[in-house]
Order: C-alpha cells, then sequence, then structure tokens
C-alpha cells in the first residue's frame, strides 16, 4: 500500500533519477496555487516541448511506414492530459506534490498532476544538462520506457477512441455537415471536484456527457455522437 507520508526522495526512488540540485525536483513540485515565487509553470513549458519532440523523435524511428498525419494523431494520444495523469499516478506524483506542500496542497485533478508531469520533465532536463550530461537523452529515457510499447503496438486508427473529438470532426466533414459545437450545459459539485456537463452538436444531431474536466465530457459527448451518427449514416 502507498505511504501517505510520501517526500521527493521516494519519488527520485521510482523515476530511477536522483537530482544533483534539490531545489528543482521542489519547484517542479510547486503548483502555481501555493503563491510560491517559483512554482513549476516554467518547467512545465519547457516539459511540454521536451515531451513532444521526444515522441515525436521516438514516433519516427519506430514508424517508418507511417505519414505525419498518423504520427500526429498517435503523438497527440500519447501527450494528452489523461495519458500524462496515469503516467504521473503511476510515479505517485500526486503523493509527492501533498508531502512537498502539507499545509496547502495544490488541487490533484487530472491537469494539476499532468503539467507536474511535464514540469518534472523539464527539471530532469535542466538537472543533467548543468551536470554535464544530455539533457534530452536522460528525458527521452524516460518517455521512452513510458510510451515504447504504446508506439510499437498501435494501429492506424487506433486512436480514435483516445480522441473522439478530431474524430467527430473528421467524421462531420467527410458527411458533409458542419464543424462540432461544443456547449457547457451544467457545473456541478465542488471547486477540486467539479462535474461538467458538455454538449456537441453537429447540425441537427447532438449528444451531452458528464465528466471530471469539460475535456474528458467533450470527449465523452463526441464518443456518444460519433456513436449516433454511424448509426444514423447506416440506416
Amino acid at each position: 500500500m502507498a505511504r501517505s507520508e510520501d517526500h521527493p526522495g521516494d519519488l527520485e526512488v521510482r523515476l530511477g533519477y536522483r537530482f544533483n540540485d534539490p531545489d528543482l525536483l521542489r519547484e517542479a513540485l510547486t503548483h502555481a496555487s501555493v503563491g510560491s515565487p517559483r512554482d513549476n509553470q516554467r518547467l512545465e513549458f519547457l516539459g511540454d516541448a521536451l515531451l513532444n519532440f521526444t515522441v515525436a523523435l521516438l514516433l519516427y524511428r519506430e514508424r517508418p511506414d507511417w505519414q505525419e498525419g498518423p504520427m500526429s494523431k498517435l503523438r497527440g494520444v500519447l501527450v494528452r492530459t489523461e495519458s500524462l495523469h496515469a503516467w504521473a499516478l503511476d510515479l505517485g506524483l500526486e503523493r509527492a506534490l501533498k508531502a512537498s506542500h502539507p499545509r496547502k496542497a495544490p488541487p490533484m485533478g487530472p491537469k494539476p498532476l499532468a503539467d507536474a508531469l511535464e514540469a518534472l520533465l523539464g527539471a530532469i532536463y535542466m538537472d543533467s544538462r548543468s551536470a554535464g550530461e544530455d539533457g534530452v537523452l536522460c528525458v527521452r529515457g524516460l518517455v521512452e520506457a513510458r510510451f515504447l510499447a504504446s508506439i510499437r503496438e498501435a494501429q492506424p486508427g487506433s486512436w480514435t477512441l483516445a480522441d473522439p473529438k478530431t474524430h467527430l470532426q473528421e467524421t462531420a466533414a467527410r458527411l458533409g455537415l458542419p464543424a462540432p459545437i461544443y456547449t457547457q450545459v451544467d457545473l456541478t459539485g465542488s471547486g477540486h471536484a467539479p462535474r461538467f456537463t458538455m454538449q456537441v452538436s453537429v447540425g441537427s444531431h447532438s449528444a451531452q456527457a458528464e465528466g471530471p474536466t469539460r475535456k474528458r465530457a467533450e470527449g465523452d459527448a463526441a464518443r456518444l455522437l460519433l456513436d449516433h451518427l454511424g448509426t444514423h449514416t447506416r440506416a
């Protein structure tokens, strides 16, 4: 069972990377809501760019038979918030965030944890580079360990379930229908545990779904509308 008193050193063990500069790790674990003058937003910006670059490198190397379109779609699935949130949970990143700021723990929804994961990659790049190592190579090793199997096993079109909004947009265009329009119908729950109800409309067709984030609710609504459009066009 995971320990509630987790601390940054435990995170280093799970990562397989020991920071030379502990301040960089602390910065990566400092959410903007904490109010610190050094939060993780700058490292998140850097980590986001590194993540997209290293995933693109892996796709280019591993899928020589794919063109730009399929590579871009699979990269989008791999680096989306839900994917990074799952990676953060596997690392126990939420425990490290709470332990870093026990008196004012940041919100633990999917987006803050995904952002912290990107900030962590940025911190590893900066830390390894300052120690005279190849920062990109260090980050690429972590990204490859996480995503290599998924890239090798992916089949063209397998991302449609993971990226239903793009698939819906392409389906609407193929059917000669207007572009999808997303509308927030309702918002319930607390500030740290919201529930969004989103509706998507394509011409006279619509569907709605509820989720913990706008993006999740939009995606689920898009899946429902895709099913409806598939049934409608086959009728």
